[in-house]
């Protein structure tokens, strides 16, 4: 059925569905799996150099800036490995040939390309379930991915917040 699995996680409670809801069908297939981050500057754990001190433009304050801002973009990636590697590890105990990459860009367009040059034949990904404004101005990566993928795309629904339209009391039944 699968024989290659791109998994696109991230370091969330839906990354740990999209990676679980993986490993299960990565081990009644016998698939292997290959895990992708990507840190994307529209996330909001991105570090921008944007975010550095600019108190003078003379003197040590620019150095420092440099240094934490260096230091915080080395923990982001850190993190991503370090997160990754639990994955792969949790998998490969569960007998799932797994490998991981951390990418920086565009998730939508990084995760077709990564599907197309490895020869997945799915990808699995999360859907936080944004729709109208919210999808129109952050942009869906599950709907760019269902549409532009090499391969089948199995898609985890996130949770969805209750709204007062779709809230069910027990007066209204």
């Amino acid at each position: 059925m699968f024989n290659k699995i791109l998994v696109a996680v991230e370091n969330t409670d839906m990354g740990k569905q999209v990676f679980g809801r993986s490993l299960s069908l990565a081990t009644s297939t016998n698939a292997e799996l290959l895990l992708l981050h990507v840190i994307s500057p529209f996330d909001e754990d991105y570090v921008s150099a944007g975010e550095m001190e600019t108190q003078s433009s003379y003197g040590t304050s620019q150095v420092h800036s440099v240094e934490y801002y260096v230091g915080k973009w080395n923990a982001l990636k850190q993190e991503g490995i370090d997160f990754l590697t639990l994955l792969a590890n949790q998998a490969i105990a569960e007998g799932v040939t797994a490998d991981f990459t951390q990418e920086l860009g565009d998730p939508s367009r990084l995760i077709c390309e990564i599907a197309r040059s490895w020869n997945a034949d799915l990808i699995v990904l999360g859907r936080r379930g944004l729709h109208g404004l919210s999808e129109f101005f952050l942009g869906s990566v599950s709907n760019y991915v269902l549409h532009h993928a090499p391969c089948s795309v199995l898609t985890v629904q996130g949770i969805i917040p209750a709204t007062p339209e779709t809230t069910v009391t027990a007066s209204t039944i």
